[in-house]
């Protein structure tokens, strides 16, 4: 049974002011992770976290990263400005996105973000949309491709085969453009790939280190190209299963720093930064969605509907994740019961856990849905007119803060012309 941060007094204290459903972030957990993970890379002098604002872009948590020097890795407009907001500008943003618009590109040229290219396309569009055209414009300017291996390399189901995949360059369109760039002036590159998500295998981590770090040597022996870091993207996975457990970052650490020094200082290409862009396991074990039992049906399968619904947290429905479910002050009841715990929505597959053994439930029962801490409230939309949920901060001894205030009706009707 996965061990809370607050108990059912606790939250009934809380539900007092704040009503169910809402997301609550263990604040001082998420410090503590952040810190395990620059303890682990710490070898690298040049090493930095790039959080990725779309797992949960609210600027109280992008405040608390940076407390840890972590940067923002933005993939759109909205996020650029969060980034802004919070006082992370310049190389402190990496800009990650993929069918650009052209203000996109303004926007973080603008910041003076470090520029994450997806397709080879996309370098004369960039210069078109900022108007550069000159080496003095490229000064000082920070260039990056998304380097997709395809069959080299195996994906998984939230991003796909990366032979299939809608992201990156290939190697050969790598070459090529590393080559018009340092033409036109630039003088600053880093390479970047992301190619899974959600990874629980290790030496899934260090080998995409090590094939970048290839890479690196290839291209700059090519195209006389210096690099001055790699991306090895985020994609490390979380437990959501009782029976999973979490990714060692020592033992990733001291993986990628030997193949640091097998193929970066063998070949001369040291000092060579390394950057990462981990959003779920930075702060997804460390958010929670608290929801009530609303209603018991007994009809061909035995259903809890909550007051929250796939609105609110939608990888079950989306992807058939496995999130697990504690009932607060029932932790030492005998689990005798099945249920489908279900949400409101007029969809069948608004659904948190489909045939799960649970306590016996209660109408008014609080039941905290773990995990829930990246790609829950943020991936929140409104069908059937419902209204995203208040987010909360659970901070050290025990003060919670408003985060993000629920959504109210005059919200959801802003927009429309009556």
């Amino acid at each position: 049974m996965r061990k809370l941060p607050f108990d059912k007094e606790k939250l009934e204290e809380i539900a007092k002011k704040y009503p169910t459903p809402f997301h609550i972030y263990d604040a001082e957990a998420i410090r503590e992770n952040a810190r395990r993970l620059l303890k682990a890379f710490s070898w690298n002098k040049g090493f930095r976290e790039y959080f990725a604002v779309k797992a949960a872009p609210n600027p109280e948590l992008m405040r608390l990263l940076k407390e840890f020097n972590f940067g923002s890795d933005c993939s759109s407009m909205a996020e650029l400005v969060l980034a802004e907001k919070v006082g992370n500008v310049g190389d402190a943003i990496m800009f990650t996105s993929n069918d650009t618009p052209a203000e996109e590109f303004v926007k973080a040229w603008e910041l003076g973000a470090i520029i994450n290219l997806d397709d080879i396309t996309h370098w004369d569009f960039l210069c078109k949309s900022v108007g550069a055209s000159t080496p003095a414009d490229f000064k000082d300017r920070i260039m990056c491709c998304r380097y997709n291996p395809g069959p080299l390399k195996g994906g998984n189901a939230i991003i796909g085969k990366p032979e299939e995949a809608k992201y990156g360059f290939t190697r050969e369109q790598l070459f090529e453009c590393y080559a018009k760039m340092r033409e036109a002036g630039v003088e600053h590159f880093g390479i970047h790939t992301m190619v899974a998500s959600n990874e629980l295998d290790p030496e899934y981590i260090i080998d995409t280190a090590r094939l970048l770090f290839s890479l690196v040597a290839e291209i700059t022996e090519k195209t006389g190209v210096k690099f001055e870091f790699v991306n090895i993207g985020g994609g490390i996975g979380i437990p959501y299963r009782p029976d999973q457990k979490a990714m060692d970052l020592d033992y990733v650490g001291k993986g990628i720093e030997r193949a640091y020094k097998e193929l970066v200082e063998a070949a001369g290409l040291a000092p060579l930064k390394l950057f990462m862009e981990c959003g779920r396991s930075i702060t997804g074990p460390y958010g929670y969605l608290v929801s009530r039992v609303r209603h018991i049906k007994n009809t061909y399968r035995l259903y809890a509907g909550l007051d929250a619904c796939m609105s609110n947290l939608m990888r079950p429905a989306l992807y058939g994740a496995y999130h697990e479910i504690v009932v607060p002050g029932k932790e030492d009841a005998s689990q005798t019961s099945v249920y489908d715990v279900t949400g409101s929505l007029c969809e069948n597959n608004d659904k948190f856990a489909i045939q799960r053994l649970l306590p016996v439930l209660e109408r008014g029962d609080i039941v905290v849905i773990c995990d829930a801490g990246a790609h829950g409230h943020a991936m929140g939309f409104q069908y059937n007119g419902k209204l995203r949920s208040a987010e909360l901060l659970l901070e050290k001894g025990g003060d919670v803060r408003l985060i993000r205030r629920a959504e109210t009706l005059d919200d959801y009707f802003a927009t429309l012309n009556f």
